[in-house]
């Protein structure tokens, strides 16, 4: 039983979709961050559920490793096939299949982008709120259970996935969950594989929450003179209960390198960005108590808008900041690091960052999602310096560890994949990692299911 035996029963199966050409498989062996190129023995490209349930039939039987796609927008190495293999990409796995508008809820195929989704929604004034920056495809967030700028106000995929249809190993199709709001029926499935990274099984379809579309948005910025003011600025508005749609953090790296790359006009001090959705007269009054906060911490530069073109340039430029970053240091990639704390010690785990990075020969600028506790380093390095790369991991592993320390995770939202596995022992247990373990070998006892990756 061997790859080759897989792939020439996969060829009959799928004929022309099933790709062995060198620039597809590299295309699917390259991440967005620091892992060097680790081409699939193929790449295979299922339209159906069902389709999906007979490559994972073969593969299981021929002990051929298998790796789904989405987009490639993962930094932790999660779709690369560290053991070879074949890569699942989902992108014809991407319609919209069943909308329920008066159960603010759809069904999706995997590989539909947010922003596709998002745009296919419009004229029904309902959207999915959840977004991670990238353009990411839905079934990836889901499967390394996504955030990003919305969720202070809208939670993660985990509080915005219904339901699920997912492939075993072996090829059995199981449905999780639905368009319901909450269940008492037995093992919570749906929340097993958010998060699972490919590990467990292959989604091939989601049931997700929508929201209504607000009336109104507004967006606001204003500088700081330290970044300590600005994350205790962060801190006040969710104690006064300002309600926030979005606040993030960027420090004067970061708004030197908007600057460079997206023409902006900031001053090169820490920042904070904030956006408020409601009814007009609400978002007005947010913006406004806002305001006075932001006098009362010593903050500066505050404008508002509730001009959406305006808000919607201000957030494509925060989604563009790794490649704004990049900019800082010409041929750079970047290990971005991905930890949360608890919103009372955020201030003290951006200060202790801010000085590590400082005392380090690299650059690294930090920015988050600091309404609920994420924030992230991106430390420049040269993709061919081992020496830069060695002292990235050390900084990063200094970040998970100091996140640790004060009671958060060494990932907000970024996932495990194979850039941060040894560190699992550390935040949950030797215990606790050896029954991932575990499940993982009662659901994919052949080790087929995205290899290397998140379990023991």
């Amino acid at each position: 039983m061997t790859i080759n035996s897989a792939l020439s029963k996969l060829s009959v199966l799928l004929g022309d979709r099933l790709s062995l050409s060198k620039s597809d498989r590299e295309n699917h062996g390259q991440s967005e961050a620091y892992f060097p190129l680790t081409p699939p023995d193929a790449v295979a490209y299922p339209s159906s559920t069902e389709e999906v349930s007979e490559i994972l039939k073969i593969c299981n039987s021929e002990n051929c490793p298998v790796v789904a796609w989405g987009a490639g927008t993962s930094l932790e190495g999660h779709a690369l096939a560290l053991e070879g293999g074949v890569c699942l990409d989902m992108i014809r796995m991407n319609e919209m299949t069943d909308l329920m508008e008066d159960s603010f809820a759809v069904t999706v195929g995997p590989g539909i982008t947010r922003e596709s989704l998002n745009q296919q929604l419009r004229a029904t004034g309902l959207f999915f709120p959840v977004d991670p920056g990238a353009n990411a495809s839905i079934g990836g967030m889901a499967a390394t259970r996504a955030s990003g700028t919305t969720s202070v106000r809208y939670g993660t995929m985990r509080d915005n996935v219904l339901g699920l249809t997912v492939v075993m190993a072996d090829g059995r199709i199981i449905k999780t969950g639905g368009p319901v709001r909450k269940s008492s029926s037995g093992y919570d499935l749906t929340a097993l594989f958010l998060g699972s990274e490919g590990t467990l099984g292959i989604i091939t379809s989601l049931t997700l929450r929508l929201h209504g579309q607000p009336e109104a948005v507004s967006t606001a910025s204003c500088g700081f003179d330290t970044m300590d003011a600005a994350v205790e600025t962060v801190i006040a508005t969710i104690q006064y209960g300002i309600p926030m749609a979005r606040i993030e953090f960027i420090d004067a790296a970061t708004a030197a390198a908007f600057n460079s790359y997206g023409g902006m006009d900031l001053p090169e001090t820490p920042h904070l960005l904030v956006e408020f959705h409601g009814s007009e007269r609400a978002v007005k009054e947010d913006a406004q108590r806002f305001g006075e906060l932001i006098d009362d911490m010593g903050g500066s530069g505050f404008e508002w808008s509730d001009n959406r073109q305006e808000g919607t340039a201000l957030w494509r430029m925060r989604h563009n900041a790794y490649y704004a970053c990049l900019g800082l240091r010409k041929g750079a990639t970047a290990v971005v690091t991905d930890i949360c704390v608890p919103i009372a010690n955020l201030a003290q785990a951006v200060r202790e960052t801010r000085a590590e990075i400082d005392a380090s020969m690299l650059q690294g600028p930090i920015l988050g999602h600091v309404g609920d506790g994420n924030f992230h380093a991106l430390l420049l390095v040269d993709r061919g310096n081992a020496e830069e790369i060695a002292e990235a991991k050390r900084l990063a592993n200094s970040m998970a560890r100091r996140a640790l320390r004060l009671n958060g995770t060494i990932t907000g939202e970024h996932g495990i994949g194979a850039g941060k596995r040894d560190l699992m022992p550390e935040e949950h247990g030797q215990n606790a990692w050896d029954v991932m373990g575990e499940i993982k070998r009662a659901l994919d006892p052949n080790g087929i299911l995205n290899p290397g990756k998140l379990v023991p």
